[in-house]
């Protein structure tokens, strides 16, 4: 059985043109590997360096989810999920994290992450989140009651 499948992000690609990810993070490496992961579940992945970019881009351009590190240089996880709610972007965002901090978690999920995961993690459980993010009502967000 193919991967991708089994996490049912075909499924939602084919309804769909294709799910279109932002990924936000300083680290080249953990973005290429999960660019990878991600286009192989179907997805079309677009990558910034940084928060500032991050915005940049979503004025232009429209995602389906958002995947940001927490602790990113010039704009902060915190820092950026305020500036996603200042602009009124409706967008899930997935923050990781190469730390466990609880406070930053439950200040994130307060302030409308649609969820924290912490590295490191499996590709699998990643594309668990993003499925559910993706099948998510629009406006919907597990920080936030529906």
């Amino acid at each position: 059985m193919d991967r991708t499948t089994e996490f049912g992000l075909k499924g939602a690609t084919e309804m769909r043109q294709k799910n279109c990810v932002l990924l936000v993070d300083d680290d080249r490496e953990f973005c290429s590997a999960m660019k990878k992961l991600l286009e192989k579940a179907g997805c079309e992945v677009a990558v910034t360096g940084d928060g500032y970019e991050a915005l940049r881009v979503l004025s232009d351009s429209a995602f389906d989810l958002i995947i940001a590190d927490l602790r990113m240089p010039k704009l902060g996880g915190v820092e950026f999920m305020e500036e996603i709610n200042r602009r009124e972007i409706d967008t899930p965002v997935i923050f990781v994290t190469g730390y466990g901090e609880v406070e930053s978690y439950m200040t994130l999920m307060n302030m409308g992450a649609f969820d924290y995961i912490t590295k490191p993690f499996s590709g699998k459980e990643l594309l668990r989140i993003v499925r559910r993010a993706m099948e998510a009502p629009d406006g919907v967000h597990m920080g936030q009651p529906p």
